[in-house]
């Protein structure tokens, strides 16, 4: 995951801050010097990190924090609250047109997921704002890139208009909107063409492209690995193009977080949306003060619930809930709370978003959603009966059960001690919750 280096350094120069009953200028001072080595580490620009150090270091040695009972925590707050400025401060939506059809461009080089990233960004303003997306092909350069939107689109269900390869980019386009138009589609995505190095024949068939168009956004799609390099290419485009966003391709991976943390501060431009996996519906809105928190170590809930309300179903909540109040609750109900749970992707990221969970013990784990598999096979070995009334088991039925799932007796009793903890748990979580009328449902009371 991106910034976990960073995270891992900037938590150990603030548990050292805050293991101090006072702080003195020379603390502060040492302090800052640690963290301008570790940004720079993680590849943020160099002018970023000396303005940055500069307002952090003025604002941390200011009276109020030194004399304060708690100045660690103070400066933390300090350079939370400079770490969310300098990604934006608050979170940049898409602006869509008051006469549709809104028009967005993506736009890049070659590598940075520019095409699957259109797909996924059609599927994501879908569910965000209850739109019905188009997608134009206009990279008619690339071998298989309309092929490549065409599959993106059928897997997502979303319409994608294509001329073929022989027509100018500007044409299609053109064509595209004039099809949503007619067709009640909005927004229209238009898949550019990249190049491996920005040149003038790109930029000038770009400018072609929004001259004929006029595009109520222009996204930059730039790969988070490449660090300083996604901030040059950044730069180009905006100076030369225009652009109204950013969007960071591959955010999970092993990227150390320069671009994410440079690319508002030199550009001017919001970024709007990360790539966080492979899957389609893997592109998260950018929240500036969510991320700050997750490189301070102190958690994203935030996002964490989200994923929760998407994931589980409050239909399901409510009957459930039902089942509680009375004593119904079985391994039926059991197998679909798993089942939402792998939904919410994979453990070690979920795990990774509450506050004061160690990183590093979760590199050590084995953490993946497979691992659900194992109890979803038990249960899925059991007769109808036996999920319903669990009390029947017996000797062989357990070990017809153990067979039928490949794994030990063991693991069959060890499935069921687990299910009658989380019983009674849900038990008294009900009988709780039944006190205090008008509480917000929310997923995580069902989570096995």
């Amino acid at each position: 995951m991106a910034f976990e280096s960073l995270g891992e350094k900037l938590q150990s120069v603030f548990k050292n801050l805050r293991s101090r009953g006072k702080v003195s200028e020379t603390d502060v001072k040492e302090a800052m010097r640690e963290v301008k080595l570790a940004l720079l580490e993680a590849d943020v620009n160099f002018k970023v990190v000396k303005e940055f150090v500069a307002r952090v270091s003025e604002k941390a040695v200011g009276e109020a924090v030194l004399e304060s009972l708690t100045p660690g925590q103070q400066i933390i707050k300090i350079v939370n609250d400079e770490l969310t400025e300098l990604m934006g401060a608050t979170q940049s939506r898409i602006s869509f047109s008051s006469k549709p059809p809104t028009v967005i461009m993506l736009v890049g080089l070659q590598g940075a997921g520019k095409t699957t990233t259109c797909g996924k960004l059609a599927a994501a303003v879908r569910k965000q704002f209850d739109k019905r997306p188009l997608l134009a092909a206009c990279d008619i350069y690339r071998p298989a890139a309309i092929k490549q939107l065409e599959v993106v689109g059928g897997q997502l269900n979303i319409p994608v208009f294509a001329m073929g390869d022989q027509k100018d980019p500007v044409d299609i386009a053109k064509a595209a909107v004039e099809h949503a138009r007619k067709h009640g589609n909005d927004p229209v995505l238009i898949d550019t063409a990249g190049r491996l190095h920005i040149n003038e024949e790109l930029m000038g068939e770009l400018a072609n492209i929004k001259e004929a168009v006029r595009p109520n956004e222009i996204l930059l799609v730039v790969d988070a690995m490449t660090g300083q390099d996604a901030v040059n290419v950044s730069q180009s485009f905006n100076e030369q193009l225009g652009i109204d966003g950013v969007i960071l391709t591959k955010l999970d991976g092993d990227a150390r977080g320069g671009a994410a943390l440079s690319v508002r501060h030199i550009t001017g431009k919001p970024i709007k949306y990360a790539g966080m996996g492979e899957k389609l519906s893997d592109l998260e809105p950018f929240y500036p003060d969510r991320m700050a928190s997750r490189i301070l170590g102190m958690g994203d809930v935030l996002t964490l619930i989200d994923k929760a309300q998407e994931a589980f179903d409050e239909k399901q909540a409510a009957q459930l809930e039902k089942k509680l109040a009375t004593q119904q609750f079985n391994f039926n109900d059991f197998l679909d709370q798993l089942q939402q749970l792998k939904k919410m992707g994979p453990l070690d990221q979920v795990l990774g978003m509450l506050p004061g969970i160690n990183k590093q013990a979760l590199n050590g784990a084995s953490l993946d959603s497979r691992q659900l598999a194992t109890p979803e096979a038990i249960i899925l070995s059991m007769t109808p009966k036996e999920r319903e009334n669990p009390a029947i088991m017996n000797a062989s039925r357990k070990q017809r059960i153990a067979n039928g799932a490949g794994v030990r007796v063991q693991d069959v009793n060890a499935l069921l001690k687990q299910f009658e903890q989380m019983k009674q748990m849900m038990k008294q979580f009900s009988g709780h919750k039944g006190k205090k009328k008008g509480k917000r449902r929310m997923p995580f009371g069902f989570m096995p």
